[in-house]
């Protein structure tokens, strides 16, 4: 190979790395690859916050997100959130979250999320938090929460205002 031919590959090469998206945040446990894990900012003295993330399932076998724990918190729940007549209404999925084989599901402002409670500190913008996901099959599995701006509506949302809902990271439970 000439100098020039070495070059140009090494561009092409180059070009190609840069062009693939690395996500070195994503979490490989088992069947399941959990990737985009965020929450919000939180006001001082905010007693709740929400955790979103995306979960795949690349099995043929169904498995469950089953709980969730964070030492930042003092209880920790996976909810849904739904809207009735113009009221949100949240409740603990007791029986827990089913990712079926295939599939992806995706807790998100506005429905299915992470509830963390008695919050033992803020979460500040820019901050990681970490939080344990205990599945069905997968087992546990530990992932960070990036913490975007108070109003963020997905990761790299910064400060961006909600639209759907309003933000009940101040609620006191």
């Amino acid at each position: 190979m000439n100098k020039l031919s070495q070059v140009f590959a090494l561009a092409a090469l180059s070009a190609v790395v840069i062009a693939t998206p690395v996500r070195a945040d994503d979490v490989k446990a088992g069947d399941l690859v959990i990737s985009q894990a965020w929450s919000r900012a939180t006001p001082g003295g905010a007693k709740v916050a929400g955790g979103f993330l995306t979960i795949e399932n690349k099995g043929s076998a169904p498995d469950k997100l089953v709980a969730v724990s964070a030492e930042i918190a003092g209880k920790a729940e996976v909810h849904e959130m739904t809207m009735v007549n113009g009221v949100m209404k949240m409740r603990p999925l007791d029986k827990g979250l089913v990712i079926e084989p295939g599939k992806t599901v995706k807790l998100a402002p506005g429905g299915n999320h992470l509830m963390l409670q008695d919050l033992k500190g803020p979460f500040k913008e820019g901050e990681k938090v970490p939080v344990t996901l205990q599945f069905e099959k997968a087992g546990k599995v530990s992932v960070s929460l990036d913490v975007q701006g108070v109003g963020a509506q997905a990761p790299g949302g910064g400060g961006a205002m909600m639209k759907k809902m309003p933000d009940h990271s101040g609620m006191k439970m």
